[in-house]
């Protein structure tokens, strides 16, 4: 079954289900031939290891901690803050509390 995306000028819920940061899930919200969006659950101490994506980046803390690492320092990301990569930026995240972001990729 293939996963359903979101249709221009539907409701997208972003709050996690309770059992949501028991694991990692990643859902794919939205997708179009330029962007895609990804809502992003990372529990506590659970790393994404260094990797790269060709489009630019933004990732908004919705809930938690997340550190990013990129460019050669450690920025800390909480509730209502957004951090933005150029595309191709090696990059790793981990989550000092358990954390839910909102990830936009613009896709090349």
């Amino acid at each position: 079954m293939a996963l359903q995306h979101a249709a221009s000028g539907e409701l997208i819920p972003l709050k996690r289900g309770d059992d949501d940061i028991a694991h990692f899930t990643s859902v794919a919200l939205a997708k179009t031939a330029h962007m895609e969006l990804i809502r992003l659950v990372l529990p506590k101490d659970r790393d994404m290891p260094v990797h790269k994506v060709d489009g630019e980046i933004t990732l908004l803390c919705l809930q938690g901690e997340i550190v990013c690492d990129a460019h050669g320092k450690s920025v800390v990301l909480r509730p209502g803050e957004m951090l933005y990569l150029l595309g191709g930026v090696p990059h790793g995240l981990r989550a000092n509390d358990d954390a839910v972001a909102l990830l936009t990729i613009l896709l090349t």
